[in-house]
């Protein structure tokens, strides 16, 4: 008896989550097409040949009815009932000659705003309007002549759509547009398929007027490739947003909507703000693929790069970029790119690569449910583990190092890895990095900044602050002894790297140091360490990194240098630097959706 109760505790408990998950999901959808519409322009006018999802034929077509909300909406939106009904109160024969523009029109972006619906397509010229008439005085013509000047795949969209989501579904219609030319010009595809929509067309006209109503784009959708694929297409960008199409079972069309892919905590990942994210892509930085390398070699075209292939075949999650190059045998500049088209495409994302004194912490918009779909995977994924005790262990800020036991056999390390890297896939876990302060201590004159001080800075990055007795640096202990070469060096910075306390160097080191005011010009000459000039030079030359901007990892990288020369030089002005620990904006915009 006490089990049958707990099941039906169990399975009482999953019915709460679900019915809590789904009242949690976003409203205001306005990345989703209302529909996807083919139009054509040729000798016998303008045709809507295909529009999906059609609308239903009711067998009463009374006006009571015709003011009802249109049944092949998707009811995502949240909006009103007139905003919902979209384009359904729009015929076929008015949304084929709005639709359908003049010769002039086409090569370019089309764009129309009728009250609520955005129209957005690429119509595309097939042959010159007088080149049917030509053909025609050609007594012996040795194919079937032409009836079709252009055509266009145009995407309702509702009228508040985010521009990008404009830019993207224009760009999607001409990657389709383009397809179907050179297919129609190969082998009259787009001809063929157009006839037999035309022809069904009226054939269900002839139907209807006999006394049985219904839509002729449900007899179409069967018995045409190019109605199935835009189908498909639709479908894919309300679900997936990842849309691929065999056009003519040849041509491929590969397209993804980032909106779709890109979301964390039901918000999605501005298109703007994950292009600068990729632009900021450093050496130091490492790719971690979301998929295993055997599903994703799955999902790639026959005909794709073996660069791609190779690279994924080669990645790995403790591996910085600079080393995935080398194991690799590719240009830094090309994996750089690879990287940015598997990040933009939602294969990968990008992290630090994992070693034991990473610094990781529960993601805010982590699923901590103890009945979610996220547990039982993980549960199936690694069993004898479970997802909510694992994800407890990083309530507070903790490093992979302190769950390394010597005694522990190195199973359990590897399977240490793989559980964190499983949950940096899922977005449950972010990594805190290390920052540093200029703080000099206020006079005896000035005693109220010393409470306010420490103060600022907490506001200024949000997070507690380490003392410099404790200080902490996560890097692995090859980094150590690793060198990341930076193009950026300037001769000043390469100047004080050199030994000798010559003239030179000291009018340098008092130029760097002049940007400072005179109270802090002081206490940092009144730093033991100051007395030393070879740390006092390269103090100065580090300056310019102590005001919070700059992690560690991208101070060696871009003065060359290893962390333990940095870690010996904090120590050495510990008095006048504050260290403090949060995330990277680069990286956390993967795991934290901007505001």
């Amino acid at each position: 008896m006490y089990r049958q109760w707990s099941a039906d505790l169990n399975s009482d408990a999953k019915l709460i989550w679900q019915q809590s998950e789904s009242s949690l999901q976003p409203n205001g959808e306005k990345t989703s097409p209302i529909s996807v519409i083919l139009v054509s322009s040729g000798s016998r006018g303008n045709k809507l040949l295909f529009r999906y999802p059609f609308q239903k034929v009711s067998e009463n077509t009374s006006s009571a009815a015709s003011k009802q909300r249109s049944p092949y909406v998707l009811n995502t939106s949240g909006d009103s009932t007139e905003d919902q009904d979209g384009d359904s109160r729009f015929s076929d024969i008015i949304l084929a000659t709005i639709l359908a523009t003049k010769s002039d029109m086409c090569g370019k972006k089309f764009e129309l705003k009728i009250d609520n619906v955005r129209f957005v397509g690429h119509p595309t010229l097939l042959q010159l309007p007088h080149s049917i008439q030509v053909s025609k005085t050609d007594p012996s013509p040795k194919r079937e002549l032409p009836t079709m000047i252009l055509f266009s795949v145009v995407f309702a969209l509702r009228a508040n759509a985010d521009a990008s989501v404009i830019n993207c579904m224009h760009n999607l219609s001409r990657r389709i547009a383009i397809a179907l030319q050179h297919e129609e010009r190969r082998c009259q595809y787009l001809t063929r398929e157009a006839k037999l929509m035309l022809a069904m067309q009226d054939e269900v006209t002839t139907m209807t007027e006999n006394g049985t109503p219904q839509s002729p784009f449900r007899q179409i959708l069967p018995k045409c490739k190019l109605a199935r694929d835009l189908k498909e297409a639709y479908d894919s960008l309300c679900t997936t947003g990842v849309v691929r199409l065999h056009i003519n079972n040849w041509l491929e069309v590969s397209f993804c909507l980032p909106h779709k892919i890109h979301r964390v905590g039901g918000k999605h990942i501005p298109p703007e703000a994950l292009e600068r994210s990729l632009k900021a892509i450093r050496p130091y930085h490492a790719l971690l693929l979301l998929d295993n390398e055997k599903a994703l070699l799955a999902q790639l075209p026959l005909d794709c790069s073996p660069a791609l292939v190779r690279l994924i075949k080669t990645c790995s999650a403790v591996k910085n970029l600079q080393q995935l190059a080398q194991d690799a045998d590719l240009a830094l500049l090309q994996v750089f790119q690879i990287a940015a088209h598997l990040v933009y495409w939602g294969k990968a994302i990008i992290i630090y690569p994992l070693c034991e004194n990473n610094v990781y912490m529960l993601s805010p918009h982590a699923n901590i449910c103890i009945y979610s779909p996220l547990a039982e995977e993980f549960a199936l994924q690694f069993p004898g583990h479970d997802l909510p005790s694992m994800l407890a262990k990083f309530s507070l800020p903790v490093s992979l190092s302190e769950f390394r036991n010597p005694l522990d056999a190195p199973v359990h390390e590897a399977q240490l890895i793989q559980m964190v890297v499983w949950m940096l896939q899922h977005r449950l876990l972010f990594q805190i990095h290390t920052y540093v302060y200029l703080l000099v201590p206020p006079t005896e004159e000035e005693p109220g900044l010393r409470e306010e001080e420490p103060s600022l800075v907490a506001r200024m990055t949000g997070r507690s602050l380490s003392t410099p007795s404790a200080l902490s640096f996560g890097s692995p202990t090859s980094s150590d002894d690793m060198t990341l070469t930076s193009p950026s060096m300037d001769n000043s910075s390469a100047e004080l790297q050199t030994g000798g306390d010559s003239p030179l160097n000291k009018r340098m080191t008092e130029t760097l140091l002049a940007s400072l005011t005179e109270h802090e010009r002081q206490a940092i000459l009144r730093v033991p360490a100051a007395q030393n000039p070879e740390d006092l030079r390269l103090f100065a030359r580090l300056l310019h990194y102590f005001r919070g901007h700059h992690h560690l990892e991208e101070i060696m990288y871009n003065e060359n240098m290893r962390r333990s020369q940095l870690k010996t030089l904090f120590d050495k002005f510990r008095s006048v630097l504050v260290i403090t620990n949060h995330e990277d904006p680069i990286i956390s915009l993967f795991q934290s959706p901007p505001e």
